[in-house]
């Protein structure tokens, strides 16, 4: 009886990878279906001036969100996975989260008396400023879910939250609400989902009277964020290096530009979402390979390596091929012009992907300093080309191909480091690179000889039906990879 339930576990554990990998995708499309219904409704119940309110308050709140955490989620998730004292760790990081989000909950509250003198964007602020707190804490329940891979939790409560939300906008189609309260309801339906996450999230190892008692001093809190100041940084550029692109638009371009950025984005957005969730997924399992050795490490990185450049080249053939009748048919004809810089945009995804997961083995061996130099590159490049480009060219297009040409150094300064280390090599990447040129020239000369429609489900056809052919004949070299990402392999 033992042995069968030990295989149990056993079979459960080793796809615990795709499990979560799933799961964060569905939860994600979940979440975005009902928050789009959340917004729409909104929008149509109050007036321009209400929701525009609440708009710029939610603004201000997400631009800051961004810095909240520090970006200290990965460094907390490699201490839980190396370390046997976890519950002090737990502990300390939970009450230092929660002092740094009041610290950021106070900054938004002093931007918003600063940048505005609407008392109602103030008022709004103070109030939706609150999830600041609240995030914090939630972020460490995620990262330790991610540290335990238990995503699963995360996901559903994620889940359960935009539900909620939902339901309350639905009130609105009958009632009149003033946008302060509805905010005060949200927000005490935010603090509900912050208790479920403590007690279901974090598997009752923590509570808020716990992480209240905790002692941890000043002293400590700097010791953390000055020793982990990369991480800091890291964060920080990140959210700087999608907004420069919104905030140039509005800048120095039209409102029909804005419009069509702001579309492509929310489509590119969606089309990252699985490579962010399958690399977070990853991580804890390539802190357990390189427990073993660096060869182990560079065996799983190249096999993960794989899917996640086909998911790229298959979203940007998607987009390119249907952009022109999807867009349209989805946001209305006067976006008819906006495929072209969606399908500019989405080049990215040839090489996006790839780079989360590079990122995520540099942290891995301890080289997040380098990895946050290579974010500064490539903001500082994506913004001097932008403004080059934007003296010469009043084009959205040079706001795309900045985004691109940046993220393409940033991922060859990535392959050279990673050559260097001996994690990946010069054929490796030669390969990657080889292979994605010539199937993009196949793949447009395909679509060019029939039609951009058919060129996909053509190319893509060729594609399963050559992999079936390899998979027969490699059957032992696919098992050993799906061996090389079970879970227990590293334990």
């Amino acid at each position: 009886m033992s042995i069968k339930v030990e295989k149990k576990k056993s079979k459960l554990f080793q796809n615990k990878l795709i499990a979560n990998s799933a799961w964060g995708t569905i939860s994600n499309i979940i979440q975005n279906i009902f928050l789009s219904i959340f917004f729409i409704i909104i929008s149509r119940e109050y007036s321009i001036d209400e929701f525009g309110s609440y708009v710029v308050s939610n603004t201000l709140y997400s631009i800051i969100l961004g810095f909240s955490s520090l970006g200290l989620g990965h460094w907390f998730i490699r201490e839980v996975i190396n370390n046997e004292n976890k519950k002090e760790i737990i502990n300390k990081f939970f009450k230092t989260q929660l002092l740094i989000g009041i610290a950021f909950y106070i900054i938004c509250i002093i931007c918003s008396f600063l940048l505005y003198d609407n008392p109602a964007i103030r008022t709004l602020s103070i109030i939706i400023g609150i999830n600041l707190i609240f995030d914090n804490i939630i972020n460490v329940i995620k990262s330790l879910n991610i540290a335990n891979e238990e995503q699963k939790k995360t996901f559903i409560l994620l889940i359960i939250e935009a539900i909620l939300k939902t339901i309350v906008a639905c009130f609105l189609l009958f009632f009149k609400i003033d946008i302060v309260l509805l905010t005060v309801i949200l927000i005490t339906l935010r603090f509900i989902t912050l208790n479920l996450f403590i007690k279901i999230g974090s598997s009752n190892d923590v509570s808020l009277l716990q992480i209240i008692k905790v002692k941890v001093n000043w002293i400590e809190i700097k010791k953390i964020v000055l020793g982990n100041w990369a991480f800091i940084v890291i964060s920080s550029v990140s959210v700087l290096n999608w907004r420069i692109g919104n905030i140039l638009v509005s800048k120095f371009l039209t409102l029909k530009d804005v419009a069509d950025y702001e579309v492509s984005f929310k489509l590119l957005s969606l089309a990252y979402l699985p490579p962010i969730i399958v690399t977070s997924s990853i991580y804890p399992i390539l802190l357990k390979a390189l427990k073993i050795n660096l060869n182990k490490l560079s065996e799983l990185y190249k096999i993960v390596f794989i899917p996640l450049c086909v998911y790229g080249f298959l979203s940007f053939t998607f987009i390119f091929s249907y952009a022109d009748s999807i867009i349209p048919m989805i946001f209305g004809n006067k976006f008819l012009d906006t495929s072209s810089y969606c399908k500019e945009l989405f080049v990215i995804m040839l090489i996006f992907p790839t780079i989360f997961l590079q990122a995520n083995v540099l942290v891995t061996i301890k080289l997040e300093k380098i990895d946050m130099y290579c974010n500064l590159i490539s903001v500082i490049v994506n913004i001097i080309l932008c403004f080059v480009g934007l003296y010469f060219f009043k084009s959205l297009s040079v706001i795309n191909y900045s985004i691109l040409i940046s993220f393409l150094l940033f991922h060859v300064i990535q392959d050279s480091i990673l050559i260097k280390r001996k994690i990946t090599s010069f054929t490796h990447v030669l390969k990657f690179y080889s292979i994605t040129i010539l199937s993009l020239l196949f793949y447009y000369l395909l679509t060019e000889i029939i039609s951009k429609e058919w060129g996909f489900v053509v190319f893509w056809s060729i594609c399963i039906f050559a992999f079936i052919l390899y998979y027969r004949k490699n059957k032992a070299m696919f098992l050993h990879a799906i061996n090389i990402t079970k879970n227990n392999e590293f334990d």
